[in-house]
C-alpha cells in the first residue's frame, strides 16, 4: 500500500424535506404543463423545505443517518465537511452548526463551495486525509435548499430545483482486500461562469442593493457542458485505473435533469439498466443528489457491498468531477 491506507465507506444516509412541490402546482405559476416538464426533465415532482427548515437541518439528520449505517458515534468522527452552495448564513459554516447539534468533540469543521461537484470535491478531500492517516473517520455531507434562491416565475429554472441532503463517512482501513475509494478527480473552467449563478447576495452586489439573489442558467449551453463533461470525467477515471466500462456495476451521475443522465448513458454506450436516476420523485438537489442517489439504491436493494461504483458531477463555475468507488 505504499504506506497509505485505504479510504472506505463505511456509512451512507440522506434525508428529504416532506414537502413536494408537483408539477401540477408549477402549472399555477408559470406557462407550462405536467407534460412539457417531465418530457424536457423527468421531473415529476421536488421535495422542498417548509418556511423553517433550512439547509443545517437536513444536513444534521443526513449525518445522523450516516452515522448510524456505519455504527459510530458523532464523537469518532474526526473532521466534517458540508458541501453547501445555501448556508443558513453568509457566516459561520454549516458545518459548525452540524457539529455542535451532533455533539461531535472540538473537531474542524468546515464548508466546500463547488456547487453541484462540491460533494465529490468533499469525497476527494476525505480521501486524502483517510489515505494519509491524518483522520480515521470523516463525515462529508451535501446539503442544499435552492428552493429559497429559485425564481418561480422562471419556468426554465423552476421546474428543476429541490431540496435536501446526503452524507458518507469515509473511514481508514488497513485491509489490504478493501478497495473502497479507487480514484478521484476534480476539474474546473472559470469561463463558463455566467452560463449558471447566482447575480446578486455576495460581496459584488449585496442583498438590498438591487440584488436578484436567485439562478440564473443558460439551460442549452449547460445542458451540451454537462454531457461534454461528465462524459469525459468517466473515460478519464476508466483510463487512469485500467478498469473497463463493462466492469463497472452502476453509474450515478448528478440528477440535474433526466435528458442529460440518459445522454450521458449514450455517449458512454453505458446500459441504462446500470444508470441510477432519482430525479422524478425528487429534482435536482446540487451537492445532495450523489449521496441521496447512493443511499436511495443500497436502500431498494440495486447497490450492494463490493459493487463498483462510477460517480460523475458537474456544477456552476464551470466544475466537474467524478470517483470511482468500490461500496
Amino acid at each position: 500500500m505504499n504506506g497509505l491506507y485505504k479510504a472506505v465507506i463505511r456509512g451512507v444516509g440522506s434525508y428529504l424535506p416532506e414537502t413536494r412541490l408537483t408539477n401540477v402546482e408549477i402549472e399555477q405559476m408559470v406557462a407550462t404543463s405536467d407534460e412539457w416538464i417531465q418530457t424536457r426533465t423527468g421531473i415529476a415532482e421536488r421535495r422542498i423545505a417548509r418556511p423553517d427548515e433550512a439547509t443545517s437541518d437536513f444536513a444534521y439528520l443526513a449525518a445522523q443517518a450516516a452515522l448510524a449505517d456505519a455504527k459510530l458515534h458523532p464523537t469518532d468522527i474526526d473532521l466534517l465537511i458540508v458541501a453547501t452552495e445555501t448556508p443558513d448564513y453568509l457566516l459561520p459554516p454549516v458545518a459548525c452548526q452540524v457539529q455542535a447539534r451532533l455533539g461531535c468533540r472540538n473537531i474542524g469543521a468546515f464548508d466546500l463551495h463547488a456547487t453541484c461537484a462540491g460533494f465529490l470535491s468533499a469525497l476527494q478531500v476525505a480521501e486524502q486525509f483517510v489515505k494519509s492517516g491524518v483522520h480515521e473517520h470523516v463525515l462529508i455531507v451535501g446539503a442544499d435548499t435552492l428552493s429559497r434562491f429559485t425564481d418561480y416565475t422562471d419556468r426554465g429554472t423552476c421546474i428543476l430545483f429541490a431540496d435536501g441532503a446526503g452524507a458518507f463517512v469515509v473511514s481508514r482501513s488497513d485491509d489490504r482486500a478493501a478497495r473502497g475509494v479507487i480514484a478521484t478527480t476534480i476539474h474546473s473552467d472559470g469561463t463558463y461562469f455566467h452560463n449558471l449563478y447566482i447575480p446578486g447576495g455576495g460581496s459584488r452586489t449585496p442583498y438590498g442593493d438591487g440584488a436578484k439573489a436567485k439562478i440564473v442558467m443558460d439551460g442549452r449551453k449547460i445542458f451540451k457542458l454537462a454531457v461534454n463533461v461528465m462524459s469525459s470525467t468517466v473515460e478519464e477515471l476508466l483510463q487512469k485505473t485500467g478498469r473497463q466500462r463493462d466492469e463497472i456495476d452502476w453509474l450515478i451521475p448528478h440528477q440535474a435533469n433526466q435528458r442529460i443522465i440518459d445522454a450521458v448513458a449514450e455517449s458512454l454506450d453505458f446500459p441504462q439498466e446500470k444508470v441510477v436516476s432519482t430525479i422524478q420523485n425528487i429534482g435536482n438537489n446540487s451537492s445532495a443528489t450523489i449521496p441521496i442517489a447512493v443511499d436511495t439504491a443500497i436502500r431498494d436493494g440495486r447497490i450492494q457491498r463490493g459493487d463498483l461504483l462510477m460517480l460523475v458531477a458537474f456544477g456552476g463555475g464551470l466544475v466537474w468531477g467524478g470517483a470511482m468507488v468500490e461500496y
